[in-house]
């Protein structure tokens, strides 16, 4: 098997867990085997020979390997993802998350790059590096023989795939079936298009968190901006909301919304509206409207580190007009995708916007993603969601 060796000065990172070693990272003088080809398995040495782990090589990447294993006795073959995929598997048993879960979580599994999301009998695949997608039939192959599942897709029509030299795709990995599927989750049955709806279909990382609203809305008058699918809105009127308003800009989205709330017989209850939320919410605050909760689950404002400022200010700005909203004695619901603004910088954000807002702000609860999402001390990529709750006096 080929090698690359690391540069001498380098930090331990990569030696204290890390599975990213960047290209810069690599000694390119000594043994960068030219012989190597992207997506192909190699082995992981420190400058002075001993061995660090084995993954697969992407010259062409910024992150130049992602290691699957430290174990050099370890053979990277068929049985090893059937192995990662049964242990991904017994975690998500074992902490209760057995009906729709993300099933492998990339890093945090031990298998970089790999995502599956699990809804019920159902598979949806995304490979986001060549060294994975390599692998893409073993994977599909242990899933079968773990999971005998009714179908797998892949949702590969992502941009992230191009950096690795690989095509935007997306299609059947099983027998076709229907893409459109129900699932239910806390007690509440919702619509995922599988083929068409935003990331895998459904967005499985805040399952936790839209049950901790339940206390909070009943009775309340709600608002919810970019609700998507209307997941929390739907929540907040399971929950025994008296109204609920959700906005969002995409028409689909909102046709979702109403199929859903149509499908657990809450239509009577909620309402939703295609609008622009950034500008409503800033032109019904001068207006002086306000509900008892506010919810605000925006989509990621930056994807790089060089535009954080604009994204922390869009965080900052679309967060005081939700306080505004809120009247005394509510409640702000408010979330985070961008894993480039960690939970310090998000709370530090959010207490700028009350201060602003003049109004003063309690916590109720501060989560990341659900525990299927498992976070890895020292991988800030496996820490992407926050998740706050405050009474906004």
């Amino acid at each position: 098997m080929k090698g690359i060796y690391l540069n001498k000065n380098i930090s331990r990172r990569v030696e204290l867990g890390h599975p990213w070693i960047f290209a810069n990272e690599v000694n390119r003088g000594k043994a960068l085997d030219a012989a190597a080809k992207p997506g192909e398995i190699v082995n992981v040495f420190t400058y002075d020979k001993k061995f660090i782990g084995r993954g697969y090589i992407n010259p062409q990447s910024q992150i130049m390997v992602r290691l699957l294993t430290r174990d050099k006795d370890e053979l990277i073959d068929e049985g090893f993802f059937l192995n990662r995929i049964r242990k991904a598997w017994e975690y998500r048993q074992r902490i209760g998350y057995t009906e729709n879960c993300r099933l492998v979580f990339g890093e945090a599994d031990d298998l970089p790059q790999l995502i599956i999301d699990k809804f019920n009998d159902y598979f949806v695949i995304q490979t986001l590096a060549l060294g994975i997608d390599a692998w893409k039939p073993a994977i599909v192959k242990a899933l079968e023989t773990i999971f005998t599942p009714r179908g797998i897709y892949e949702r590969n029509d992502v941009p992230v795939r191009e950096l690795e030299g690989l095509a935007q795709q997306k299609g059947f990995l099983s027998a076709p079936f229907d893409t459109n599927i129900i699932i239910r989750e806390n007690g509440i049955r919702f619509h995922v298009d599988i083929a068409n709806g935003q990331k895998t279909g459904f967005f499985l990382d805040q399952q936790d968190n839209r049950r901790a609203i339940q206390h909070i809305v009943k009775g309340a008058d709600v608002l919810g901006a970019f609700c998507y699918t209307g997941s929390f809105e739907i929540s907040a009127a399971f929950y025994g909301a008296r109204s609920v308003l959700g906005l969002d800009i995409s028409q689909a989205a909102i046709d979702m919304c109403n199929r859903n709330a149509l499908l657990n017989g809450l239509e009577n209850t909620c309402r939703f509206e295609c609008v622009n939320a950034f500008d409503v919410l800033k032109e019904w605050s001068k207006d002086g409207k306000q509900w008892d909760v506010v919810m605000l689950d925006p989509p990621s404002f930056t994807k790089n580190r060089a535009s954080i400022d604009k994204a922390v200010a869009g965080y900052k700005e679309i967060n005081l007009r939700g306080m505004k909203l809120v009247r005394p004695g509510g409640f702000l619901v408010t979330s985070s995708c961008t894993n480039l603004v960690q939970p310090k910088l998000f709370l530090e954000t959010i207490q700028a916007a009350a201060l602003d807002a003049k109004r003063r702000l309690r916590e109720v609860t501060f989560n990341a993603q659900s525990a299927d999402h498992p976070i890895i001390p020292g991988q800030e990529n496996t820490q992407y969601l926050k998740f706050l709750v405050v009474q906004v006096i």
